[in-house]
């Protein structure tokens, strides 16, 4: 596969952010971490910027950030409602907006949804389930629009997936478990390589879907 000079956000962990870095950019590729609030309009065009005129253009987005969000939706304050928006579906949208001014023919973008946007398991998911549904109807419409300019946009959505945000020993573990073909869960390298695929040539003829990696979770 063809090297790519990487940026990302991180918002906290300094030390793991130089990690990636030094262990990312050992085969000779350009690898940036940069610290951003991905709730934060401003922080997030000023990322999006600073890798702008790094790299010269823009061809690949992936937005990613997540939070996290499990209460019954009556307990649910506007806070913690707008947080989410902020963090989960408005970021995906400043960041695609920053990018395609950077982006030309060929580009990709994709979005880090959920499956718990197609099957909302459990009870107390009402509020990430919204955002992250969300995710999906701004890539279709995205990928209408982009379309003409040769520009791609999907989501994936990830199952159960092995993170400091969602341990495999979480009180919601077991559940989680009981939906998959096999209880287990998936491994970020998994997603990694989904979204790898989409933003490669050979996703060429593939826009507007969103791509379900999640060991039978949904089926």
């Amino acid at each position: 596969m063809k090297k790519a000079d990487v940026a990302f956000t991180f918002l906290k962990e300094q030390e793991a952010a130089d990690s990636i870095v030094k262990e990312a950019s050992a085969d000779g590729n350009r690898v940036i971490a940069i610290q951003a609030d991905s709730g934060s309009e401003h922080e997030l065009v000023k990322a999006v910027e600073k890798v702008a005129k790094e790299f010269g253009h823009i061809d690949i987005l992936v937005s990613s950030a997540g939070a996290f969000l499990f209460k019954p939706v009556d307990e649910v304050s506007d806070e913690e409602f707008d947080h989410m928006v902020a963090v989960d579906l408005k970021a995906a949208f400043i960041a695609s907006r920053s990018a395609l001014k950077h982006m030309g023919e060929g580009g990709r973008i994709v979005f880090v949804s959920s499956n718990i946007a197609d099957f909302a398991a459990l009870a107390t998911t009402s509020i990430y389930s919204m955002v992250k549904a969300g995710l999906d109807g701004l890539a279709k419409g995205m990928a209408r629009d982009l379309g003409p300019r040769g520009i791609t946009v999907n989501t994936v959505h990830p199952g159960p997936i092995k993170t400091d945000g969602n341990p495999e020993d979480s009180p919601y573990a077991k559940d989680l478990r009981s939906f998959m073909v096999t209880p287990q869960f998936g491994e970020p390298a998994d997603v990694a390589a989904m979204v790898a695929f989409l933003v490669s040539p050979e996703a060429k003829f593939a826009t507007g879907a969103a791509f379900i990696i999640d060991h039978g979770f949904t089926a």
